[in-house]
């Protein structure tokens, strides 16, 4: 089974594709940290098996801890809330709910063959 978030299917070349785990080491709606060319990942498998990844550095804080965070629902849309103050971004667009000045960076994810893989978002191209 292929689970492919929607910003990844024609938008990342294959060769900016990065391996990170086995989908069945994601626990549903638990976050997992990932160091990807260095730069802090935060990947949750949700309750529909599909995977999705952001950066796990908090906006308000610089640190990396989203992956810590909790997820949850707000009006129909997938949210994960800093362990730290709560602030809630959307899971599928990095937009900050409580903040619109603020947003994370939503990395494509890829399952293929049962492995999970992460591209860089385009957000962070080389110009």
């Amino acid at each position: 089974m292929t689970i492919l978030h929607p910003a990844s299917a024609a938008t990342t070349p294959t060769a900016a594709w990065h391996d990170v785990c086995e989908l069945d080491r994601l626990t549903v709606e638990r976050g997992v940290a990932a160091l990807v060319d260095g730069r802090p990942v935060a990947l949750f498998r949700l309750d529909d098996d599909e995977v999705v990844a952001v950066d796990d550095t908090d906006p308000f804080w610089g640190v990396p801890v989203l992956s810590r965070g909790l997820v949850g629902c707000v009006g129909g849309r997938d949210t994960l809330a800093s362990p730290l103050l709560k602030q809630r971004f959307d899971l599928r667009t990095g937009d900050c709910l409580d903040d619109p000045a603020q947003k994370v960076a939503v990395w494509p994810v890829r399952v293929r063959n049962g492995r999970v893989a992460v591209a860089p978002p385009a957000s962070l191209a080389e110009p």
